[in-house]
C-alpha cells in the first residue's frame, strides 16, 4: 500500500476505519473505538460531517498500523455515539454508498485517502429473477440450519429494489470477509445476487453434509 502526504489541491482527506469485516450499504456497523488514533478520527468525524469510510484489511491488524487494505469499501455515517469518561467511544454507523480510494495518504495523525464514489448502475431486467433466486438460496440454507439449531430465526423481509436486496443479504449472510469483498466489489446488482446465490448454494451443501453425517 502506497501512501503519500496530504490530499490533492481541491480534494477531501477522507478519515477511514480499516476493519477486519465489510461494511455494505444500508447495514448497521457498531463499533468500539479504543486505539488513540481512532479516538482523534472519531473526535474530528464527530466534529464534522459525521462520515467516514470502511475498507476492509487485506493483511494485517486491525490494532497498530502497518495493515494491507482492500481498496474498495463503503461510506459510514454515525447515527449514535457516547464518549466513555477513559475518552473510548461507542459508536453506531450505518454504511451509505460504496467508494473506492483513489489514493491512500499518509496515516498520521490517522488513516486517510482520497476516494470517489461508486454508482450503482440502473437495475436491469434480470434483477427482480435475480432477487429472486437469492431468497429462494437463502430461504434453504435458513431451512437447513434451523434443523441443526432451532433458535435460528426466520430471514429478515429484504427490500424490493434488487440493488438494495443484494446489499441487505449479503449483509447477513453466513460468509466469510473474502466473499463479502467480491460481493462488495460487483458493480451490476443482478451479477451481485446472482454470485451470492452461488455461495449460499455452497453453504447448503456444507449444511446438507452436515445433517447427513449427524443423521
Amino acid at each position: 500500500m502506497e501512501l503519500t502526504g496530504d490530499a490533492a489541491p481541491g480534494r477531501d482527506a477522507v478519515p477511514m476505519f480499516p476493519l477486519g469485516t465489510v461494511l455494505f450499504p444500508y447495514a448497521l456497523l457498531p463499533l468500539h473505538v479504543f486505539e488513540p488514533r481512532y479516538r482523534m478520527m472519531m473526535r474530528h468525524v464527530l466534529e464534522g460531517d459525521q462520515e467516514f469510510g470502511v475498507v476492509l484489511i487485506e493483511r494485517g491488524s486491525e490494532v497498530g498500523g502497518g495493515d494491507s487494505r482492500f481498496d474498495i469499501g463503503t461510506t459510514a455515517r454515525v447515527v449514535q455515539a457516547a464518549e466513555l469518561d477513559d475518552g473510548r467511544y461507542a459508536v453506531s454507523a450505518v454504511g451509505l454508498r460504496r467508494i473506492r480510494v483513489q489514493r491512500w495518504l499518509d496515516d498520521d495523525p490517522y488513516p486517510r485517502a482520497e476516494v470517489e464514489t461508486i454508482a450503482d448502475p440502473p437495475a436491469a431486467p434480470s434483477g427482480d429473477d435475480a432477487r429472486r433466486r437469492m431468497i429462494d438460496a437463502f430461504e434453504r440454507v435458513a431451512e437447513l440450519a434451523r434443523r441443526i439449531d432451532a433458535r435460528v430465526g426466520d430471514l429478515p423481509a429484504f427490500d424490493s429494489d434488487p440493488a438494495r436486496a443484494s446489499y441487505e443479504a449479503a449483509a447477513v449472510a453466513p460468509i466469510g470477509p473474502l466473499d463479502a469483498q467480491h460481493l462488495l466489489s460487483i458493480d451490476d446488482a443482478a451479477t451481485r445476487l446472482v454470485v451470492l446465490a452461488g455461495m449460499l448454494d455452497e453453504r447448503a451443501v456444507d449444511l446438507q453434509a452436515r445433517l447427513d453425517l449427524d443423521g
